[in-house]
């Protein structure tokens, strides 16, 4: 949503979820040229309506039997482009994911009709998400890649493609995913590197807020009329239901969940989330780094304001016992969506989990908007805050793509079974469904932002605008924080976590000297891969 109108629409006194649809409404408009295209086909149509009935919203939690069923349907383009039995002899080892039993679960539901068809086999590398950047860095420290096809996101393209670690993709497979359907923010040069395409994505990452409505509104326990736009108020809120009573399951009231416990580099995210809305000045495209040095700015007042915040929710024991060793996959799906906590920012996970997960008791009073802003933002270039609102939304690792390495390159047999497997898996109709329910990925296609198909699939239109436009409205936001492409990204990330764990747990004194050793460990990983490379790929990654 446009700055200018968000601005408008709060000086008439619309309501945040008036604000929101009208964002969903402009943003779905934006991606889409502004006009609403032709409808599909018929037969397309009814696939997408087929697969989208299974099992149906609010029939629980899909099964391996559900992910085979829609695997199959979604069949007819591999059958364009290979023949039965094409593939007989080859096998194929796919390194991924296995979070929260998704991921790589799913992608052998939906590959096992593929493999049927083609003769293929496909061998499985499943990694728990903490241990998956040190598996990978190994291999690529040790020249050991042992896969053939990965599942990765763009933020590890520096850490591959720079390397020569990747097969390029195929005109026949551009063609058959549509890539032009990518929501505008994923295409190149994300999935790209030295203008070669890589990167079948199946994944659209931004990280938006959810709340729940039931703690807001006339006589709430937060006391509050709206739910908090801002990270100031998240504060407030978290800290005025303390010691209450959940309005939903009798329990303890809690606010805003923070994660305390690192994620394999995965769980700064999060503290992202709070700092971009301080350190993200829209006149500077840079927020982790000064661009011209790559000094960090981790430790400059806007980061050491939002590990204050956490530590503020520590001390005012805002948080559930045993936080400190609360991951990200802790706070989404064994709290927020089980009844814990009010308000969480999080992937597109919680959206589609909130309506579809067996697991989920929020569906009917979950609300969801872009990230929290600030009511203040720090300028880099003048070392000065700025008292004014500010919105940096936080478009966390770019989404998880497909990948086919170099291993394939010269086995032009086993190279088109690997492409043709990451095109099943990245396809049109398939991605629908995998936006729609439990999968670990959220919407990335401009075709996944007709709510109305939604709507017919069982889900609540409000919900669906809801959703949807928290996302739309992040991907198209003038001031998004936007993911570095940089070798080692994940180090740094990771040593943060380390640091951030300390000071969490009272080692460190205060949140500046927090701050302060994860800058000097960022500096020390900085001069290890070479400061010179380093300031001219981040420059490139910001589009400077």
């Amino acid at each position: 949503m446009k700055t200018g109108l968000y601005d408008y629409a709060m000086r008439r006194g619309m309501t945040r979820r008036g604000v929101m649809q009208s964002a969903a409404s402009v943003a779905a408009l934006s991606m889409m040229g502004g006009a609403l295209k032709p409808r599909a086909a018929l037969a397309q149509d009814d696939l997408r309506a087929q697969i989208l009935a299974i099992p149906g919203v609010g029939a629980g939690s899909p099964t391996d039997a559900d992910w085979q069923k829609v695997g199959e349907l979604c069949l007819g383009a591999t059958k364009a482009n290979v023949a039965e039995g094409e593939f007989a002899g080859v096998e194929l080892t796919f390194l991924g994911l296995n979070n929260q039993n998704l991921h790589n679960l799913l992608f052998r539901g939906f590959l096992k009709s593929w493999e049927t068809y083609t003769g293929a086999k496909i061998n499985w590398i499943d990694l728990a998400q903490a241990d998956y950047n040190p598996r990978l860095q190994q291999a690529i420290a040790t020249g050991t890649v042992d896969f053939d096809i990965i599942e990765m996101g763009a933020p590890f393209e520096g850490d591959t493609a720079s390397k020569g670690l990747l097969d390029e993709m195929p005109d026949w497979v551009k063609a058959q995913i549509d890539m032009d359907d990518y929501v505008n923010y994923l295409k190149a040069p994300v999935g790209t590197w030295d203008g070669k395409t890589y990167r079948i994505t199946v994944d659209g990452d931004c990280h938006t807020f959810a709340y729940r409505k039931d703690y807001f509104g006339e006589g709430s326990i937060s006391g509050m009329a709206e739910a908090p736009m801002h990270w100031e108020d998240v504060n407030a809120a978290s800290l005025a239901v303390v010691g209450k009573t959940d309005p939903l399951t009798g329990s303890p009231a809690f606010g805003f969940l923070d994660p305390l416990k690192g994620w394999g580099g995965f769980g700064f995210y999060f503290l992202e989330d709070r700092a971009s809305a301080y350190a993200k000045h829209p006149d500077d495209p840079a927020w982790l780094f000064d661009a011209d040095t790559m000094k960090p700015r981790v430790n400059n007042p806007a980061w050491v304001q939002a590990i204050q915040d956490v530590m503020d929710l520590i001390k005012g024991n805002a948080l559930p016992p045993d936080q400190i060793n609360a991951d990200p996959g802790t706070t989404a799906f064994q709290q927020f969506l089980a009844g814990t906590g009010s308000m969480i920012t999080w992937w597109g996970d919680v959206g589609s989990n909130a309506k579809t997960s067996d697991s989920s008791v929020i569906g009917d009073v979950v609300g969801f908007s872009i990230n929290p802003g600030a009511k203040k933002v720090y300028n880099s270039k003048t070392s000065a805050w700025e008292e004014k609102e500010n919105f940096a939304p936080n478009m966390a690792y770019l989404g998880w793509g497909v990948y086919v390495t170099s291993r394939v390159s010269t086995d032009e047999k086993k190279r088109k079974a690997a492409w043709s497997a990451a095109a099943h898996l990245g396809g049109k109709d398939l991605s629908l469904w995998t936006a729609a329910y439990p999968s670990g990925f959220q919407p990335y296609r401009n075709s996944h932002f007709n709510y109305d198909e939604w709507a017919a699939a069982g889900y609540d239109k409000a919900f669906v605008e809801d959703y949807l436009g928290s996302n739309a409205d992040s991907y198209n936001h003038p001031n998004a924080a936007i993911e570095p492409r940089i070798p080692g990204i994940f180090q740094y990330y990771s040593v943060a976590e380390d640091e951030l764990a300390k000071g969490f747990a009272g080692q460190y004194a205060s949140a500046q000297e927090t701050a302060d050793a994860i800058a000097a460990a960022w500096e020390k990983i900085t001069d290890q891969i070479g400061r010179d490379a380093q300031i001219a790929l981040y420059k490139a990654s910001l589009g400077m």
